[in-house]
C-alpha cells in the first residue's frame, strides 16, 4: 500500500467508526479494523482524530470577470486554499460567451484552470447567457463531455427571461442535465437601486435593502415553478431566504426533485453586517438576510431540505471594494470562503448544532450524488483517497494572515472554530499539513461527470 491511516474514527454521511483506512495508486484499497500487518510505505496515526472525505466545493468563481475586476483567486491560489481547508474538490463556473457553443465554454475555461495550475481536482458548471440559434442544443455534446449542469441568471443584464429559462428546463429534461438558478427578481431589483440612488441612499445597507427577502423568495417560487411545470430537477444556489426555504420544502413534499444549496455566510452573518464600517466587504448577491431568515436555513438543514453547503467563493480585493465604499452600486459582488466551509461546518457538528455525518452529507457525499462525481463524496473502496484528518481538539482562529488566498483580506476574520483539518489528501498525494499547503501547482484534474438519466 501507499499510505494506511490507522486508529481514526472514519466519519461516513451516516455513521462513524474506528477503522484504519489503506489507500494504493490514489484510490480507497481497503478499510478495516486492523490494517497493521500490511506493508505501506507511509503510516500515519489518526488516534483521537476524525477520518472524513474530503469536501466538494459545489459553487466556485475562479479568476472570474465580475463588477470591472476579475476576482483575486486564480485557479491556483484557490484551489490551494480549498485544500488547506479540506475541500478536494471544486466545481467552478465557466459562463459562456455571446455565440459559442457550451461545450467551448466548457474548453476554454478548462484550459485556463491547466495554465494556471489547479492544485485539486475540480468540475464546471455552465453559466448559459445566449440561447439563441441551436446553441442550446450544444448542450449534449457538454454533457458527453463531462459536464452536466448548466446555470441561468434570473439577474444581471446577462440574466435569462422567464420564457427563456423554461425553454432550458425543456432542454435540460430532454438531455438528462441539471439546471441551476440564481434566483432573484431583476426588475424589482432595477427598481430598488434607481430608487435607492436617486435618494442618495448609497451606503452598503442599500444593496441588502434594495435585494430584501421578498426579491429572492419571489424569485425561488417562479424558477420552481417552471420545474414543477416540467417535471424538471431544479437546484437553487445560495438559497438564502425563509420564503425560498419554505417553497423548496413545500416542493419537495409534494414528491419534485428539487436541490437546495445555501452558504455559510448566510448561515453565520445576517443583514447588520451591512451596518458595519466595513460593511461593503460583505456586498454578496444575494445579500446575508435578517435572523428570520437564518434561522430558517438551519431548521431546513436539519430535516434535510437543505441539500449542500458550497461557497460561492469570489473575493475581490480590499481596494476593488473599496470601490464602493460611499456608493454600494460600485461594490464588486462575491466574498471569500473556499478554506472556510468545511471547517465551520465541522465546528458547528463538534458543538453539537448538528452531527458530523450531517457536515459530510451536506459537504461531500450529496454534492457528489447530484452532479455525478462518482469516485468522490465518500470513504469506500473504490473511490478516489481524498481524505481528511481532522484533530477535533484543535482550537483555530481565522486571520487573513492563516489563510492561503490570495484575497488581502476575509469576512471570516477573527471566527474562533473550535477542532480544525490537520491534513488533507487528494487522491493519496499529501496537500495539506497542520497549516502549510505542501501540494503540487497542476496536480488536480478535471472532474467528468456522469450524466443524468432522462
Amino acid at each position: 500500500m501507499d499510505l494506511i491511516i490507522k486508529n481514526g474514527t472514519i466519519v461516513t454521511e451516516k455513521e462513524m467508526f474506528k477503522a484504519d483506512i489503506a489507500v494504493k495508486d490514489g484510490k480507497i484499497a481497503l478499510i478495516g479494523t486492523d490494517l497493521s500487518d500490511i506493508p505501506a510505505e507511509k503510516v500515519v496515526d489518526a488516534t483521537g482524530k476524525l477520518v472524513l472525505p474530503g469536501a466538494i466545493d459545489a459553487h466556485t468563481h475562479l479568476s472570474f470577470p465580475f463588477g470591472g475586476t476579475v476576482s483575486s483567486d486564480s485557479y491556483f491560489a484557490g484551489t490551494r486554499a480549498a485544500a488547506c481547508g479540506g475541500t478536494t474538490t471544486v466545481f467552478d463556473y465557466t459562463n459562456q460567451n455571446f455565440g459559442e457553443k457550451l461545450v467551448d465554454a466548457v474548453k476554454r475555461r478548462e484550459a485556463q484552470a491547466a495554465e494556471e495550475g489547479v492544485a485539486v481536482d475540480y468540475g464546471l458548471h455552465i453559466g448559459i447567457k445566449d440561447p439563441s440559434g441551436d446553441l442550446l442544443d450544444s448542450m449534449q455534446e457538454a454533457i458527453e463531455y463531462g459536464v452536466s449542469s448548466f446555470k441561468v441568471f434570473m439577474v444581471y443584464d446577462f440574466g435569462v427571461s422567464d420564457g427563456v429559462f423554461y425553454k432550458v428546463l425543456e432542454k435540460a429534461k430532454q438531455y438528462g442535465a441539471l439546471i441551476a438558478v440564481h434566483a432573484e427578481n431583476n426588475e424589482m431589483v432595477n427598481l430598488l437601486v434607481e430608487r435607492y440612488a436617486s435618494e442618495g441612499k448609497l451606503s452598503p445597507w442599500y444593496h441588502y435593502a434594495s435585494r430584501p427577502e421578498f426579491v429572492e423568495g419571489e424569485a425561488d417560487r417562479r424558477a420552481i415553478a417552471w420545474a414543477k411545470s416540467l417535471n424538471t430537477a431544479l437546484y437553487i444556489v445560495h438559497l438564502a431566504d425563509k420564503e425560498g426555504v419554505e417553497a423548496v420544502t413545500q416542493a419537495k413534499d409534494e414528491g419534485y426533485e428539487i436541490y437546495a444549496e445555501t452558504c455559510p455566510q448566510y448561515l453565520h452573518f445576517t443583514d447588520e453586517v451591512f451596518k458595519r464600517e466595513d460593511g461593503r466587504n460583505f456586498v454578496c448577491s444575494p445579500p446575508m438576510k435578517g435572523q428570520e431568515s437564518q434561522d430558517a436555513l438551519w431548521e431546513a438543514i436539519k430535516r434535510g431540505d437543505i441539500d449542500t453547503i458550497a461557497t460561492d467563493h469570489c473575493p475581490f480585493q480590499q481596494s476593488e471594494k473599496d470601490w464602493g465604499k460611499d456608493d454600494f452600486r460600485k461594490i464588486p459582488n462575491g466574498c471569500a470562503g473556499i478554506e472556510n466551509m468545511y471547517p465551520y461546518m465541522l465546528s458547528k457538528a463538534n458543538d453539537g448544532v448538528i452531527t458530523f455525518q450531517k457536515a459530510v452529507e451536506l459537504c461531500s457525499f450529496n454534492p457528489a450524488r447530484i452532479f455525478g462525481c462518482e469516485d468522490k463524496g465518500s470513504l469506500s473502496v473504490g473511490k478516489d483517497a481524498d481524505i481528511v484528518i481532522y484533530d477535533p481538539e484543535k482550537n483555530f482562529t481565522v486571520h487573513n494572515s492563516n489563510m492561503h488566498s490570495d484575497s488581502d483580506h476575509t469576512i471570516w476574520e477573527g471566527l474562533e472554530l473550535h477542532g480544525y483539518p490537520i491534513q488533507t489528501y487528494s487522491r493519496g498525494r499529501l496537500v495539506y499539513d497542520n497549516g502549510e499547503f505542501v501540494g503540487e501547482k497542476g496536480w488536480g484534474k478535471m472532474v467528468k461527470c456522469a450524466a443524468r438519466a432522462h
